[in-house]
């Protein structure tokens, strides 16, 4: 007698993408430890977490691999963001408030530092794409450049070192794209300071305005006039 297939087992084996598997199991292949981490989520995408030295390796594996075209590489601050904006409303909470900062969470396929790469790349044979990240230590700051594996990394590269104030090493031509050649600070790190939002509120923090009595009773009477129609008040 055939033995009966469980809703648990169905479900198992709905969850399997042999594609993405496919290459989160290549990229063991190719780089052995120096894959951290990784999460694939079925019939979506795949996630790859790297040690930072093999960085270049795992792109050039995912090159051999067909995935030749090049999505963007780029990096972010998981620091949450001191007091989360520069103003208070009338509309904020003080209960809201929080004695200690919240923990950093690093995303899919996690991480430990408060730094990290990430890179898109994918096959167009496959139909599959994938992101590779890094962690990028606080004492060093640095990860290797991709651009001469992808050049479509070089201006991604130097808008990396120009607003994250992240090192690439091997880099061809590090050299500003949009800030002033004597700039100080890094403006997308999460603590670089919004001086000018000291002086002018976030656009829309000062724009809130109550809806006024008549026109909220209104509002309402319509709302529960439709709601009738409609049958829901039997």
């Amino acid at each position: 007698m055939a033995e009966e297939t469980t809703d648990a087992q169905t479900d198992t084996a709905a969850a399997v993408d042999e594609s993405r598997d496919s290459v989160v199991a290549r990229l063991r292949s190719a780089l052995g430890d120096g894959v951290i981490d990784s999460v694939v989520q079925p019939g979506l995408d795949v996630w790859v977490r790297v040690s930072n030295h093999r960085w270049q390796d795992a792109a050039r594996a995912v090159h051999s691999m067909g995935f030749t075209y090049f999505g963007f590489v780029s990096a972010i601050d998981w620091m949450i963001a001191p007091e989360g904006r520069y103003e208070n409303t009338e509309f904020d909470d003080p209960s809201d408030a929080k004695d200690e900062p919240a923990a950093i969470v690093t995303g899919v396929a996690g991480g430990d530092t408060r730094f990290q790469a990430f890179a898109r790349f994918h096959s167009i044979a496959e139909g599959v794409g994938v992101t590779i990240k890094c962690d990028i230590a606080d004492d060093t700051m640095s990860v290797a450049t991709l651009s001469d594996i992808f050049p479509g990394a070089d201006w991604h590269e130097r808008e990396m070192w120009e607003m994250f104030g992240i090192d690439i090493v091997g880099h061809p031509a590090l050299r500003n794209i949009y800030l002033p050649t004597e700039f100080e600070g890094h403006p997308l790190r999460k603590d670089f300071p919004l001086l000018a939002r000291e002086v002018k509120p976030w656009p829309g923090v000062v724009d809130i305005e109550e809806i006024p009595e008549h026109l909220e009773a209104q509002l309402e009477a319509e709302v529960m006039a439709a709601f009738e129609a409609s049958g829901g008040g039997e």
